[in-house]
């Protein structure tokens, strides 16, 4: 039933880009939160995906070869927090989390990032949804075709 194994792998894929959009989200809902429930600036959050299921490269080669190669589609592997861009510090004396020489830390979230990224999310959301509706259309014309 590879029709229905294309209709698991669009899905997959729109369930790992609709989580990847609600963390963008998160991301710009916390752009000015300088104080989390641990008592630091919030800090950017990244989604990471990966194939369902890995194979072994062997593997993927002889089927490469023998020209049965299938996808399983893609899962959510990891969900981090970006040490890799600096917090933003800015200076706010009469912040009340603004620190001894009156610096506020904010976070490391930028919104031309997290906007460009939310775009990307939704078209990688909708180019999986064009599949699958193409992917159900087979589907309804081969039904139709035995019918007939």
């Amino acid at each position: 039933m590879a029709l229905f194994n294309a209709f698991n792998i669009n899905a997959s894929g729109m369930t790992a880009e609709r989580f990847r959009t609600d963390i963008i989200s998160q991301n710009i809902a916390n752009v000015d939160t300088t104080r989390t429930e641990d008592g630091e600036a919030y800090r950017r959050k990244t989604v990471t995906f990966a194939e369902r299921t890995k194979t072994p490269f062997a593997h993927v080669l002889d089927r490469v070869v023998s020209a049965h190669t299938q996808g399983t589609g893609v899962k959510v592997t990891s969900v981090y927090e970006d040490h890799e861009n600096d917090m933003k510090m800015v200076y706010d004396p009469a912040h009340p989390d603004a620190d001894e020489n009156g610096y506020v830390t904010y976070p490391n979230v930028n919104m031309v990032t997290e906007m460009t990224n939310m775009i990307d999310a939704t078209r990688a959301y909708e180019a999986n949804v064009t599949a699958f509706e193409a992917s159900k259309a087979m589907a309804v014309k081969g039904l139709e075709i035995a019918e007939g």
